[in-house]
């Protein structure tokens, strides 16, 4: 036996830790006594002793002695009594249900966690003078001041004051630290059953009771009122009402300012994010105290790789807002007052940088800001020669047909900032992507994006900014009291005109399907969705709102407008012999239509002769609504949201054709004295001739019918018969009776008054994605490379 155990404590000694004095000779009785003790590297000699026992009878009690004594050890950090753990892991030696889920926790442990969980034991013991099993925060705390005292170090945060800690949670909780992740606050207590406190119980059923009965309730409420067709009905009101000019205004604006609040929050964040990391170098400083083989930069790896988070989502929201910004409409973007909430934000970006990476941090920050502002005195008049010289380019070098790089004092600049960038991400064997690179983006971008509001900036936006924000600080509760002033003055406003009513009226409406959807249904109530939306982050909840946002509006574009960006030469006289009677007559109808299926997505420019328009469809959300209602009701929102019959003169001649004298007339024929018609949305159907051309006359049997939208009625309804019309359209098959019909895209009149020359300018879609690529490429890569896409 003293042989084996002599030959455990050699292997021990060849496989044991750095920087370890010889031990000298000991008999079992004192081995076990010292591993009794607390002593790592005699736990790990027992260890291997029992193994190797192991091997030569009663394998599956020594095995097990084993491997109690290796966790012991491996507890403390030992190394070798952790790579003995894995090996008995993986030959599943003395593995058992009781210690599986300790073994393999300790097997897997890096070097690095070993190291962390041997100084954090040294670092217990030292707090815990008085080897207190358990041992409360606060008195760790004031331990923690006296270590502070002799090493010099600085005082680090521990949550949870009230909390006892044992060894364990404290290894556990100093890994987590380390490793960049915030513990958690305490263990979750389980609640009591019901019936532990009467009066508790009492509540419950009570609230139960009243739950069972608004049910109820609300199902019979559900039954009695018509909610699918009340919410289909309000869901095509809302959508016959949207168009595609409304949505190219609003949403750009909507993805804007919601991307830029989701990059401010996320950078307060990063400057949260700034005071853990100190308390986590004051912890590793600390722990360097009891094991100076801690590394440090593992550490600080560690920390930057799980706090990514908050740089991912910063990254996205820029994304949005760069691919949003050319898009919208500058007239409803403050641009001078966002330049120096951006400018704030790069100096608090700046300042949560840490410090290992501050070198290379200080200069590309001094890079970025002369680049900046070499390229601003472009805007400078043409009278300061030697200043606009700082932003010249010299010369140009195409970089194939899309990139170009313009050579000048901007792009040396940028040149050596890029430069500074790969400096910082090869640091650590390029570890340092995500600790000093990516937290630098955010300064990087925040400064890029106030260069580009300053851009956009007016002078009187900008003497505007400087006074809006002196009087911010030095006149608030004037400022205050105005504010309050107007907002009782538009509330009055809103009574007086029956607003305030008719957006009660209309939420109230609205809510009726939503409520009774979510409680008959789901089972949920307002508070549960509520807590449910609180307790997701509110980063998360603005992203994914906007992702929801773009990818419809892209849907309703698409599906309104379509992308094809080719535009035909086929000629409105070849379709006709492509597609026309002459070819009716030779293949047929059927057969023609099928052919003609190939022209599809064509997009043409024809001229021709209107004919005429008729009303095809009509739909009124808001009538269809109010017929569901009680004739009291529905008189009542009738009145409420549409307009008053004119009143009737009886003395005067109601013959003529004036709108009013027109309502009027229909007025006694009508069963309300209000109508809604203003809400009606109407598809149109107009009528196009091919006209006379080189001495060949009219043929009304190669007319087509243009389908137009709501947005043609007002002109439409204005043209005279015979006038001359340019009008874009998508040939598609569709091709019903013997009069091919074809979406309406846009139309000119030719021969008619100024204020019908233009009915309609399509959007042209492809140009302006073209216009956000470019955008977001100059705004990444400017000075240095600039795109050459022709929008």
């Amino acid at each position: 036996m003293q042989e084996r155990l002599k030959k455990a404590e050699l292997e021990e000694a060849e496989a044991g830790e750095e920087d370890e004095d010889p031990e000298e000779d000991l008999s079992f009785e004192e081995m076990e006594e010292k591993a009794t003790s607390g002593d790592a590297r005699a736990q790990t000699s027992l260890g291997r002793y029992y193994l190797g026992l192991a091997e030569e009878k009663e394998a599956e009690l020594n095995n097990r002695l084993a491997v109690d004594w290796l966790v012991q050890a491996a507890k403390q950090g030992r190394k070798s009594a952790a790579r003995l753990l894995q090996r008995c892991w993986i030959q599943r030696k003395g593995i058992g249900e009781d210690n599986e889920e300790e073994v393999r926790r300790l097997s897997t442990e890096s070097r690095f966690e070993q190291t962390v969980r041997k100084a954090a034991m040294m670092m217990f013991r030292k707090l815990n003078p008085d080897r207190k099993e358990k041992m409360a925060v606060s008195e760790m705390m004031e331990n923690v001041g006296q270590v502070n005292a002799v090493h010099g170090t600085t005082h680090t945060h521990t949550p949870g004051s009230g909390q006892f800690v044992d060894l364990d949670d404290f290894v556990e909780i100093t890994k987590r630290y380390t490793q960049g992740m915030a513990p958690s606050t305490g263990s979750t207590q389980s609640q009591g059953p019901v019936l532990q406190y009467p009066i508790t119980a009492v509540i419950e059923v009570k609230d139960q009771l009243i739950d069972w009965a608004s049910r109820a309730g609300v199902q019979w409420l559900s039954t009695v009122i018509p909610t699918h067709h009340v919410n289909a009905l309000i869901f095509f009101f809302i959508i016959s009402n949207l168009t595609v000019d409304l949505f190219a205004f609003f949403i750009p604006l909507l993805v804007f300012y919601l991307s830029f609040i989701s990059m401010v929050i996320c950078t307060l964040r990063i400057f949260q994010s700034s005071k853990a990391w100190e308390n986590f170098s004051a912890l590793t400083t600390l722990l360097t105290r009891f094991e100076p083989g801690l590394d440090v930069e593992q550490a600080e790896s560690n920390f930057g790789w799980n706090n990514l988070e908050p740089y991912l989502y910063f990254l996205i929201s820029v994304f949005f807002i760069v691919f949003s910004f050319p898009v919208a409409d500058k007239g409803w973007i403050p641009c001078s007052e966002l330049s120096t909430v951006a400018i704030l934000f790069t100096v608090v970006s700046y300042k949560s940088l840490s410090p290992s990476g501050a070198t290379y941090a200080k200069r590309a920050l001094i890079t970025e800001v002369a680049t900046s502002l070499c390229s601003l005195t472009s805007l400078l008049p043409q009278s300061a020669v030697l200043l606009r010289m700082l932003s010249h380019t010299f010369t140009t070098l195409p970089l194939g047909d899309s990139v170009v790089m313009k050579i000048s004092l901007p792009c040396l600049l940028d040149l050596y900032l890029y430069f500074l960038f790969f400096s910082m991400a090869k640091q650590r064997g390029f570890r340092g992507t995500y600790c000093f690179l990516v937290p630098y983006l955010v300064c990087f971008l925040w400064c890029e994006f106030s260069v580009v509001l300053l851009q956009n900036s007016s002078p009187v936006g900008l003497i505007r900014t400087c006074v809006g924000y002196f009087l911010f600080l030095f006149a608030l509760p004037v400022l205050a009291v105005g504010l309050a002033a107007m907002v009782l003055i538009q509330l009055v406003k809103w009574f007086l005109e029956l607003e305030l009513t008719k957006m009660i009226v209309t939420l109230a409406v609205c809510a009726v399907p939503v409520t009774l959807r979510l409680w008959t249904r789901f089972g949920l109530s307002l508070m549960d969705v509520f807590h449910s939306m609180s307790q997701r982050g509110a980063v998360k909840l603005i992203l994914c709102c906007v992702t929801m946002v773009m990818m419809f509006f892209w849907m309703y574009v698409y599906h309104s407008e379509g992308l094809q960006g080719y535009n035909s030469t086929l000629t409105w006289r070849q379709y006709g012999q492509l597609c026309g009677p002459p070819a009716w007559k030779v293949k047929g109808v059927a057969q023609t239509q099928i052919f003609c299926t190939h022209l599809d997505g064509h997009q043409v420019t024809w001229t021709g002769r209107f004919r005429q328009v008729r009303v095809a469809e009509t739909e009124n959300g808001a009538q269809s609504v109010i017929n569901l209602l009680p004739v009291f009701m529905g008189d009542w929102l009738r009145c409420l949201y549409g307009e008053t019959y004119p009143k009737c003169d009886p003395l005067r001649n109601n013959s003529t054709n004036t709108p009013d004298e027109e309502l009027c007339v229909i007025k006694a024929l009508a069963k309300h004295t209000c109508h809604v018609k203003r809400y009606d949305s109407y598809v149109l159907e107009v009528g196009v001739g091919m006209p006379e051309e080189d001495g060949i006359p009219e043929d009304r049997a190669r007319d087509i019918k243009l389908v137009a939208s709501h947005e043609f009625r007002q002109v439409l309804l204005r043209l005279q018969p015979g006038s001359l019309v340019e009008f874009s359209t998508t040939l598609e098959g569709r091709l019903g009776g013997q009069v091919p019909s074809f979406e309406l895209k846009a139309i000119y009149c030719l021969d008619c008054d100024s204020s019908l020359l233009t009915v309609k300018i399509e959007r042209d879609w492809r140009r302006t994605t073209l216009n956000s690529v470019k955008f977001a490429f100059d705004f990444f890569f400017s000075p240095f490379l600039s795109a050459r896409i022709d929008v």
